[in-house]
Order: C-alpha cells, then sequence, then structure tokens
C-alpha cells in the first residue's frame, strides 16, 4: 500500500485553526497545537456566553426599569405586578426602552400599574 502524506488535507486543516486564532496573543496564534487548544476553548465561550448574554440583558432591563420606577414612586416588583394585574402585555425589553426613550410613555405605563 502507498505512502500518503496528506499534504494538502492536513494544511488545510492547519490553516483553518490558525485563521480561526488570528488575533490571539503568543503563540496561541501561531503554534498549532496551543491555537488549536484555544480555538476550542474560544468555542466553549463563546456557546456558554450566547446564553449569558440573555441573561445580562434581562437584567440591564429590569435595572433601567427599576430606577424609572422608583424614580415616579413605584418599586420594580409592584411596577410589573401592577402590569400584570392591568393586562399590558409589554416585555421588559420594549418597557426599558420605554423608559430611556419615551419617558411620557413610560409614565402612562406607570398610572395604569398603580
Amino acid at each position: 500500500m502507498p505512502r500518503v502524506k496528506r499534504g494538502f488535507k492536513a494544511r488545510r486543516r492547519r490553516n483553518k485553526v490558525l485563521k480561526a486564532a488570528k488575533g490571539f496573543r503568543g503563540g496561541h496564534s501561531k503554534q498549532l497545537r496551543t491555537a488549536d487548544a484555544m480555538v476550542m476553548r474560544a468555542g466553549v465561550y463563546a456557546y456558554r456566553d450566547r446564553r449569558v448574554r440573555k441573561r445580562d440583558f434581562r437584567s440591564l432591563w429590569i435595572v433601567r426599569i427599576n430606577a424609572a420606577a422608583r424614580e415616579r414612586g413605584l418599586s420594580y416588583s409592584r411596577f410589573i405586578g401592577g402590569l400584570q394585574r392591568a393586562g399590558v402585555l409589554l416585555d421588559r425589553k420594549v418597557i426599558a426602552d420605554m423608559a430611556v426613550h419615551d419617558p411620557e410613555g413610560f409614565s402612562r405605563l406607570v398610572s395604569m400599574a398603580q
């Protein structure tokens, strides 16, 4: 059986790894073995942080809603509870955007929640 050196396929695989590691510091972007490990680790972090991003944004929206509601004399939990009782079906992203960009509209929501 003839010997196979795998030149083209191996080079293509190595170049794919090194391209994905571009911008990493030191040998992490130059040496194949460390670059391969770092690309794997970066993929794990990217997978995890796609989920963490959703949590971070929700907590940011809650902080903004709470600050705007407290300026109008209402806590976050009472505000959200009042909106649910009033039958308002807006999510926290939209409410937080209103709190920042549309103060009059947010004030109307607060009066509905009270």
